[in-house]
């Protein structure tokens, strides 16, 4: 997708999310670039999610290996060990996504992104991390906002029933419209 025009095949594919959102709103979220850094149960929801929808691109970002405790809270990885064994999360994720929404790019990023240059995430509009600590989600936040470009940044957690978010969309102007209802509260209407 272009951006510009949508196309028979995406106006049929996405025709729920245009009924809901409208054609601008659907423009808009296919220009957007995501990355997601630490894939658990909570972080590839969202990633399906946004995939269905028609995000842009989608970049995932977590070098773990496959492991026991993945496979139970992770859908996206293939229950086969031979597929699995000695794979990333992020290579495996981003196969299965992919499957979701062919017309969606999906790509694995390697690396840690605690130690990514302030310039790397000039390529995105939205960053959300999961599964790291405090200092480095903020270390994270603080990149976020001191680049020229405005980005979103999301803080997820989820362990057992309970659950966190943390949302800096930054500074955002808005207009507030009040309307003003005058009351006239006796009216005399002299008829002559």
């Amino acid at each position: 997708m272009d951006g510009e025009e949508l196309t028979a095949q995406e106006t049929a594919l996405y025709d729920r999310q245009i009924r809901v959102w409208g054609v601008d709103e659907k423009k808009r979220l296919s220009k957007a670039q995501i990355l997601v850094s630490g894939l658990n149960g909570t972080s590839v929801e969202f990633c399906k999610n946004i995939v269905l929808a028609g995000v842009g691109s989608l970049t995932l970002m977590d070098d773990r290996l496959v492991t026991e405790d993945a496979l139970q809270a992770n859908f996206l990885i293939p229950r086969d060990e031979t597929v699995y064994s000695g794979r990333s999360l992020s290579e495996l994720c981003c196969e299965s996504l992919r499957d979701f929404n062919p017309m969606v790019r999906v790509l694995a990023e390697k690396g840690n992104l605690a130690q990514c240059e302030m310039e790397f995430f000039d390529k995105f509009d939205v960053v959300v991390v999961t599964g790291c600590s405090l200092k480095t989600k903020i270390e994270i936040n603080e990149k976020c906002r001191k680049r020229a470009k405005r980005i979103a940044f999301y803080a997820i957690e989820c362990r057992d029933s309970c659950g966190e978010i943390f949302v800096d969309l930054q500074n955002y102007t808005y207009a507030q419209v009040q309307l003003l209802i005058l009351a006239l509260s006796s009216v005399s209407i002299i008829l002559s």
